[in-house]
């Protein structure tokens, strides 16, 4: 299947990180993955796995691409002061 095809899903979500939303579960749980989709398109996080959207690094590399992205970010660093940032 397509979706589960990680060459072929990362070059569609390089031209949309939005398109993280049609990627198999396994991928959007794969955290390497979700990075570099967030880096192409920081809106891409709010199609991560929960556990991702409650990771630092991968919640400040959507917010370096667009500082919307935060929205997306798991409650415990939105309620943190907006402090991503080691």
């Amino acid at each position: 299947e397509l979706r589960a095809d990680r060459e072929f899903v990362l070059e569609a979500v390089r031209q949309s990180g939005q398109g993280l939303w049609y990627v198999a579960a396994e991928l959007r749980a794969d955290r390497e993955f979700v990075l570099e989709a967030v880096r192409q398109s920081g809106r891409a996080l709010q199609y991560t796995a929960a556990e991702l959207s409650a990771d630092r690094e991968v919640v400040l590399e959507a917010v370096r691409q667009d500082g919307s992205a935060m929205a997306y970010a798991a409650l415990e660093l939105r309620t943190n002061g907006g402090r991503v940032i080691r």
